[in-house]
């Protein structure tokens, strides 16, 4: 028999463990009111004869407790109950001596691999995680309520970010760069004044964006149409200054060939400062700014043809890549680039499709960028196209005081993600079961959430400035509260969810992919969807359902269930759970039919969704790849590519690289072994870059990437 502990570690049942503790409460009780050496035995024989696979360390002192007050020794199970509490209280004392010791040992696994953008063995990036230990502690004591603790503890509910929750500060955001470009800003007490030229412009926006990640903990987007103004005045400033030096007149020919060659290296070097800025900037969170470009051609905007050079210089640096410590070029994790499908662009005849190529090429060899659709996002969104957050999630279309809508400026109060498969689990096929589980399950969520909302409620705006004084959110005075911005779906909090394939199974015996599971998975989206849009009718709160890009949640609820509930086939034995709605990745289907079958779950998940697919050796198969980038464009809102291939920068190998005994990679062509030297792409997310190695520990922790 196996005993899950509260830390949801599994050790062997141990007898003498509960031996010894009636020995002491009967040694703190008078001789009428101990048990006997024999009764002690029956009621240790009385637990193994439940003869249970698991049990929680809980019920075995639940089952103690009855057995006594059954054999009518009150006295002495009040004793033991109270030596019960008091174990307790001395485990609430202090929780965070162990996390923080092993973290600085580097041997933590579950905070080192919790957030894949964070080298845990840097001392920088160490203080950042000490920190939110001792914050995940104070959440989980004193913060939030006992049961939404256990419930997160048990994988029931994931309560997100635990590790920022005792700071004022908020999940991720659209910046309002425009704004804070056009009229201004503040930081560290320092005026920041609107830029006059391109590559000034780019200097201030990756300030901006390394103001913004230190005040927050989550993702951040930035619309690059609001550049294509300053790269306008650069080309005016360019013209002017030439034609003044110039010592004799210039044919318009002559003035256009110079202004246009000062200009792209302008470009270039502007990009370039975004690109390697926001790569070698480290921010107080102990990482890079975690950053998403939007880049998307309006047909409207009186810049397009500035931003159209814009996007595409972005797209070239990034299909070079960036080098690394050894002059290899290697893909940035950051910023992430999302472009956006239009008509004009979208590879059937349009005036940008020379871009949308480019897009194409790099997503071959960089895995960026994601597409959005801007004809399937105006059909979701009011007719609006706008930027993720830097987290992929998604606000709800807002109006201002003057009936216009409005994106940039807003953000994402928090999230709270549902254990799905868990349900199912303990529902053990009763559909009656499983919808009222279900519905409890959500209102656990929503009081969780409810506590993510009511620690937002206390910022003011001394907490960030650049956020709430100057610009990037707001332009509030000093001292002031936010709370207002927390109403009216001006901002987001997010129900997340994980395993929509693995619920299904377990309720329907099939995958949501076949009619018969697909029809229980519509009714599970929508009864999510349904208790969202309650929840902000009832509050006037913007909840909103999200398809969570969970990172290592996926493994977290995977490995407590199965501690707990054992080893089930095609739920917990693959040691993981299918993210959000996604279909399965061991199911042959196509990346057509993938899409075109996810696309459904999107509009669902009004709150954000992406869906991928995995594509063999994309760089031979550019033509396919355009293919599905055209079928993006008329079915799906939210999609990206993964690739199988892995890919050698010492001879250029593109394909499979081995993974040996030792859990080391090998090219199988030139033998190289320097990881550093080798890009390995990982299946569930497409990870495509540097990899951050545990090494020494066991071959398991040694070989896992942190970007997973």
């Amino acid at each position: 028999m196996k005993v899950i502990k509260r830390d949801g570690s599994v050790v062997d049942f141990d007898r003498s463990k509960i031996i010894i503790a009636l020995s002491k409460a009967n040694d703190a009780v008078a001789p009428e009111e101990r048990v006997t050496a024999e009764q002690i035995e029956g009621i240790v024989s009385g637990i193994e004869a439940k003869n249970r696979e698991r049990l929680l360390v809980e019920d075995i002192q639940d089952i103690v407790e009855q057995s006594l007050m059954a054999l009518g020794k009150f006295v002495l199970a009040k004793t033991y109950i109270i030596y019960r509490y008091s174990r307790a209280l001395v485990r609430k004392a202090n929780t965070t001596d162990e996390s923080i010791l092993t973290l600085i040992q580097n041997s933590n696994k579950d905070v080192m691999e919790e957030n894949s953008n964070k080298n845990a063995v840097v001392a920088s990036t160490q203080r950042d995680l000490i920190a939110g230990e001792v914050s995940k502690d104070l959440t989980r004591r004193v913060l939030l309520p006992e049961k939404i603790s256990k419930a997160h503890d048990e994988g029931a509910i994931h309560f997100h970010d635990a590790d920022y929750f005792i700071q004022p500060i908020f999940n991720c955001c659209l910046i309002n760069i425009g704004d804070m470009l056009d009229k201004g800003t503040v930081m560290n007490g320092k005026l920041i004044e609107s830029p006059k030229s391109f590559q000034v412009a780019c200097t201030i926006v990756t300030q901006i964006i390394a103001a913004v990640a230190s005040s927050q903990y989550g993702g951040q987007s930035v619309d690059v149409k609001h550049l294509g103004k300053y790269l306008r005045l650069s080309r005016e400033k360019f013209e002017r200054q030439i034609k003044a030096s110039a010592k004799e007149e210039l044919s318009e020919e002559n003035l256009k060939s110079l202004v246009d060659y000062r200009l792209r290296e302008e470009l270039k070097s502007g990009v370039q400062t975004i690109q390697y800025q926001i790569n070698t900037l480290m921010t107080t969170n102990g990482q890079s700014p975690f950053v998403t470009l939007f880049l998307n051609l309006e047909e409207n905007d009186e810049y397009i043809e500035e931003n159209a050079l814009i996007i595409e210089e972005i797209l070239r640096q990034r299909y070079e890549g960036i080098k690394n410590e050894v002059g290899v070029f290697v893909t940035p994790a950051f910023p992430k680039l999302v472009y956006v499908l239009d008509e004009h662009n979208c590879l059937k005849g349009g005036k940008y499709d020379y871009i949308t190529k480019l897009a194409v090429k790099c997503s071959a060899k960089r895995l960026y960028p994601d597409y959005i659709s801007a004809k399937k996002m105006r059909e979701h969104y009011d007719g609006n196209v706008f930027s993720p957050m830097g987290c992929r999630s998604f606000l709800s279309p807002w109006k201002d005081e003057n009936g216009e809508y409005k994106f940039e400026g807003r953000f994402n109060q928090g999230v709270v993600s549902l254990n799905l498969p868990q349900i199912a689990i303990l529902a053990k096929g009763d559909e009656e079961k499983f919808w009222q589980i279900f519905d409890e399950r959500l209102e656990l969520c929503f009081e969780a959430l409810m506590c993510r909302h009511e620690a937002v409620s206390k910022i003011t705006t001394d907490a960030s400035p650049v956020h709430w004084q100057y610009g990037a959110i707001a332009r509030l005075p000093k001292g002031e509260s936010i709370k207002p911005l927390l109403y009216g779906g001006y901002s987001s909090i997010s129900l997340g969810y994980i395993g929509l394939y693995e619920v299904t199974k377990l309720m329907k015996g099939v995958s949501h992919t076949d009619p018969v599971g697909e029809e229980f998975a519509l009714r599970v989206m929508k009864h999510m969807r349904a208790a969202t849009d309650r929840w902000k009718e009832e509050t006037n709160i913007g909840f909103a359902l999200y398809g969570t890009p969970a990172e290592s949640l996926c493994y977290r609820f995977a490995r407590i269930d199965k501690q707990r509930f054992g080893s089930i086939e095609d739920i917990t034995d693959k040691g993981y759970y299918t993210n959000s709605y996604h279909v399965d990745v061991r199911e042959e289907i196509d990346a057509f039919r993938k899409f075109d079958f996810e696309s459904q779950f999107q509009k669902i998940s009004s709150g954000g969704a992406i869906s991928y697919v995995e594509i063999p050796n994309m760089r031979h198969n550019l033509a396919a790849l355009e293919e599905i980038v055209k079928f993006i464009y008329d079915h799906i809102q939210y999609a990206e590519f993964n690739t199988k291939s892995d890919y050698c920068h010492v001879c250029g190998f593109d394909g499979e690289i081995i993974v040996n005994d030792d859990f080391e990679w090998e090219c199988p062509c030139c033998s190289n072994k320097d990881h550093s030297k080798m890009n390995v792409t990982r299946r569930t997310c497409g990870y495509l870059g540097e990899n951050f190695w545990n090494v020494g520990k066991t071959k398991e922790i040694k070989a896992r990437v942190l970007h997973l």
